[in-house]
């Protein structure tokens, strides 16, 4: 790939035209390596790396195609305003790809579905959560953060390679793959109750405006809440899926 397209990735236009993202330092590609050991598409990467990392990605226990560049090359194509020296190109897959080469299991499977989230750092935090977990798929709702932004790469350290991802799922696509939903309002049930486990799907709304009650509604969804002192309306997106994803799989 020419290095003015490998630019272009930072735009989610060219990642889907390409069908590549970009990752950037050394624990991302050291998260790569691991990953690449059992998603074969992962091993057509390619590193571009500064001089001072020729040797150091050589030295892989994975062989990709490394690229040299300048400094001044380097500094182009990076997102960083210190870029680290080492960056990779990585090939994207699709939702069935994704299915296949994580651990999820048909019969431990739980699906969150994000609406319309916004913010990178939410969504990566939300992803390395998952990944912790492990047997979830994420769903995201249109008009929502690509999770191949550099942000949301860089705040999930590498959680993206073990979370399978659906993008674009409308609220009505949700409604037509599942009986029942679980969602969150101050006025639900604790998410201690045991009807909260047996949820197949778990819909979180927008940092802002929260979860489409109206939609919701007319949907079979039932209300849950995170017992809390009442001194605030609300928590951080990332950390009411951490809380969820704790009571669901942590005990």
């Amino acid at each position: 790939m020419k290095l003015d397209n490998v630019k272009k990735l930072h735009q989610k236009k060219y990642r889907a035209e390409f069908g590549h993202y970009l990752l950037e330092g050394e624990h991302l590609i050291l998260e790569l390596v691991k990953a690449s050991e059992r998603q074969p598409h992962l091993l057509k990467s390619i590193l571009y790396v500064s001089p001072e990392y020729v040797q150091w990605a050589h030295d892989l226990p994975i062989s990709f195609n490394v690229i040299e560049l300048t400094t001044k090359q380097m500094n182009n194509i990076s997102d960083t305003k210190t870029p680290p020296g080492i960056i990779a190109c990585v090939p994207l897959e699709s939702t069935d790809q994704l299915t296949t080469n994580t651990t999820t299991s048909a019969d431990s499977q739980r699906y969150v579905y994000l609406h319309e989230v916004q913010d990178p750092g939410n969504l990566g935090t939300i992803i390395r959560t998952l990944a912790w977990f492990g047997d979830v798929t994420l769903l995201l709702s249109p008009n929502s953060v690509d999770p191949f932004n550099a942000k949301v790469v860089r705040a999930s350290m590498g959680a993206l390679f073990y979370v399978p991802i659906e993008q674009d799922i409308s609220l009505a696509q949700l409604n037509e793959r599942f009986d029942e939903f679980a969602y969150l309002d101050m006025n639900g049930e604790s998410i201690a109750a045991t009807s909260f486990k047996t949820m197949p799907c778990y819909v979180f709304g927008n940092e802002a405006r929260g979860v489409p009650r109206d939609a919701l509604t007319q949907m079979p969804a039932t209300a849950f809440t995170i017992k809390g002192a009442g001194n605030i309306e609300s928590l951080n997106l990332a950390s009411a899926v951490n809380m969820c994803m704790y009571e669901l799989m942590g005990r």
